[in-house]
């Protein structure tokens, strides 16, 4: 199992399981910062794939 997916289900157990307000709270914006995290890896790795195969560089 990937392990963005696993992360993701645990928060969502733990989530689950908690009956503390402030528990819950904490696991939900875990799983946003996560999820924003896996979303600027992305980015980062798009902006560097770009970078490589700039024409202007080439030379």
């Amino acid at each position: 199992m990937e392990t963005k997916q696993w992360v993701l289900e645990q928060l969502d157990y733990l989530n689950g399981q908690s009956r503390d307000y402030r528990q819950k709270a904490l696991f939900q914006e875990t799983k946003k910062l996560f999820q924003e995290q896996y979303q600027r890896i992305g980015q980062a790795e798009g902006e560097l794939d770009g970078r490589m195969w700039s024409p202007k560089d080439w030379s």
